[in-house]
């Protein structure tokens, strides 16, 4: 929950107002009227214990749950976007789309399985700017990915650029996904338990980086 408890704010980046999530018509909610709000800047931590909804609440906040079997209902799900503030429970497919990866961009738990075995790492991080951003020449979408690749803390990052995910330890894989995270500058990064599959220390450098981007950059977090 926020440390406001409910007390919503005007100008916070994200407002969650009763989420709701089913899986079935007949079964009850896993997700029961969750609210909570996200301001600029900040860095909010959703706890809970293992299997009560977090990582499908974080989901579920830009449509990324399959609907059916999943069911889900907000009173509002309200992110703002410059001086816009969109609706993301009843906004256009073709404009969520536009929000995931520009606006909010997710790391998630796993970059073994989240990173594509058969394609290098410029490619995967490529992609993501040439969607967001198609006016960019092919040499500025290379420049922007090598850029996001020394961000992130690679040295070797033309040697990485050429590299596929399996010639990578899991701490510089969830490097690569933290980099395709920012890519298209967010706004708001949510990152679903990005340290479980690392030992403690690649852990700590992880989450040193997450704060360092927080405090330089303004990124809020989830």
């Amino acid at each position: 929950i926020s440390r406001r408890f409910f007390g919503f704010c005007d100008m916070a980046l994200l407002t969650v107002k009763n989420l709701c999530i089913a899986f079935g018509s007949r079964a009850p909610h896993v997700v029961d009227n969750v609210s909570f709000e996200v301001e600029r800047g900040e860095i909010l931590a959703l706890v809970g214990e293992s299997g009560c909804g977090k990582s499908i609440s974080c989901l579920a906040l830009t449509s990324l749950l399959p609907t059916p079997p999943a069911r889900v209902s907000a009173d509002a799900i309200l992110f703002r976007e410059g001086a816009e503030e969109i609706d993301l429970a009843r906004v256009s497919a073709r404009r969520l789309r536009k929000v995931r990866g520009g606006g909010i961009a997710y790391i998630f738990q796993e970059p073994s399985v989240s990173l594509n075995p058969v394609f290098r790492i410029g490619q995967q991080v490529d992609e993501v700017t040439m969607l967001h951003n198609p006016e960019m020449s092919k040499e500025e979408v290379k420049a922007r990915t090598l850029e996001m690749l020394d961000l992130v803390g690679i040295a070797n990052k033309e040697g990485v650029y050429s590299m596929y995910p399996h010639e990578l330890s899991g701490g510089m894989r969830q490097r690569i996904m933290i980099a395709i995270a920012l890519a298209c500058s967010p706004t708001l990064i949510i990152a679903d338990e990005p340290t479980t599959a690392l030992d403690v220390t690649i852990q700590a450098q992880i989450l040193a980086l997450l704060r360092r981007l927080n405090r330089e950059r303004g990124i809020s977090m989830l």
